[in-house]
C-alpha cells in the first residue's frame, strides 16, 4: 500500500497490524496515514482547500440549488468530498483538521460570495476581510497582495472553473473572506513572516498532516530501519530530495528535526528549503542581520557566507550529518560537503 500524498510505501507489517479494513480504505485514498503500530490517523484539509470548497459551492448555488457537498481537486491531484453550505451565491465551509490536535485554525469558516460579473468577461477572484495581506515585499510576493500561495490560487481557480462548467455561466465574480480570520491569525506565526490583517491561505498538498508525539515515534522507526536516510522539512524539499538521493529513504520530519535526529545513528542527510533547515542548524541565524525571515535574506549578498558559517558551526558537533539546501526550483544552493 502506498500513500498517494507522500508516495511512501507502507511496510506490509504496518498494514497487517491494522485491524480495521474500513480505515485502511481512507489510507489508500490519501485521507489518512498509517502508523507503525497499525493505527490510522485522519488527515485534515488546509485553509486553501477550505477556501476552494467555499468558492466552488458559492458558484454552484447560483444555479438555484442549495449545495451541501462539493468535490475539490487538491494540489496532490487527489479529489476529495467536502461538506459545505451554500445558497443564493454564498458558500460557507469550515476547516476540518482531522486528527491533528494542535491546529489553531480548526473550525475556521471561509465564506465566498459569487455573482454574475457585469464589468468583465472573465472570472474575477478577490479576497476580503480576514484574509491576510503581505506588509512588505518579499521574494515571491509584493506588499499589499493577498497572502494566498500560488498552489492555493490554482486550487481555487480550478474549483471555480469546474463549477462554471457545471452551471454554464462564464462571467463570474467571486470574493472570499474569513469572518474570524483576524482573531485566528493572532494565534499563528503570520506576523513574524509578514502577513497582517488576517489569516494566510496556504497548502502545498491540500492536506493537513496529523502530527503528534506518536507520529514522531513512527518517523524514528522508519529512519532507524533504513541504511541511508534523508530528513526533509516539507513537501517541496521531499520532492527534490527524492530526485537528488534516489537510493535513500526520504522522510518528512517537518520542524521536528531536533527531536528526531538524536534517535538516529549512522550517516544522515538533511535536505530542504532554507528557512526551517537553517533555523534548525543555527537557531540564531537571523540575529543581527536586519532580516525578519530567512526567505528575505536569501536575496542578499550576506546569505551565502552566513549559510556556510552555519554549516561549519553545526558540523563541528555533528560531523556525520550532511546538509543540502535547495531552492523552490530544485537547484542546490548550499551543501555542507
Amino acid at each position: 500500500m502506498q500513500d498517494p500524498v507522500s508516495g511512501f510505501d507502507y511496510p506490509v507489517s504496518w498494514v497487517e497490524r491494522c485491524n480495521n479494513p474500513g480505515l485502511l480504505e481512507l489510507v489508500d485514498k490519501g485521507l489518512a496515514i498509517l502508523t507503525a503500530d497499525g493505527e490510522v490517523r485522519k488527515r485534515g484539509f488546509t485553509t486553501g482547500t477550505t477556501a476552494a470548497a467555499a468558492a466552488k459551492a458559492a458558484v454552484l448555488s447560483l444555479a438555484g440549488d442549495d449545495i451541501r457537498e462539493v468535490t475539490i481537486l487538491t494540489p496532490s491531484n487527489i479529489r476529495i468530498h467536502i461538506p459545505v453550505f451554500a445558497e443564493n451565491g454564498t458558500g460557507r465551509c469550515k476547516k476540518y483538521s482531522g486528527d491533528y490536535p494542535g491546529d489553531v485554525t480548526a473550525g475556521l469558516e471561509f465564506v465566498a460570495q459569487a455573482s454574475p460579473s457585469v464589468s468583465s468577461s472573465e472570472t474575477k477572484l478577490t479576497f476580503g476581510p480576514g484574509i491576510g495581506i503581505w506588509d512588505r515585499d518579499i521574494p515571491r510576493y509584493k506588499k499589499g497582495e493577498p497572502a494566498v500561495s500560488f498552489q492555493v490560487m490554482d486550487e481555487i481557480r480550478t474549483a471555480i472553473n469546474e463549477a462554471i462548467a457545471e452551471i454554464g455561466i462564464s462571467e463570474i465574480s467571486v470574493m472570499i473572506y474569513a469572518p474570524n480570520g483576524v482573531e485566528v491569525a493572532e494565534k499563528t506565526l503570520n506576523r513574524k513572516v509578514g502577513v497582517v490583517e488576517g489569516i494566510s491561505v496556504l497548502g502545498t498538498t491540500g492536506f493537513v498532516e496529523p502530527w503528534d508525539d506518536h507520529l514522531e515515534q513512527t518517523v524514528c522507526e522508519r529512519a532507524a530501519g533504513a541504511e541511508r536516510v534523508v530528513l526533509t522539512t516539507g513537501r517541496i524539499g521531499m520532492r527534490y530530495a527524492r530526485m537528488l538521493f534516489p537510493d535513500h529513504e526520504v522522510i518528512l520530519a517537518g520542524s521536528r528535526l531536533g527531536t528526531i535526529i538524536p534517535h538516529l545513528t549512522g550517516r544522515i542527510i538533511i535536505c530542504g528549503l532554507p528557512a526551517l533547515v537553517l533555523k534548525y542548524v543555527n537557531p540564531r541565524f537571523l540575529e543581527n542581520t536586519g532580516y525578519p525571515t530567512v526567505e528575505e535574506m536569501t536575496g542578499s549578498e550576506f546569505f551565502i557566507p552566513a549559510m556556510h558559517a552555519a554549516f561549519e558551526m553545526y558540523k563541528t558537533q555533528h560531523p556525520d550529518i550532511r546538509i543540502v539546501i535547495v531552492n523552490r526550483e530544485g537547484e542546490i544552493i548550499g551543501d555542507s560537503e
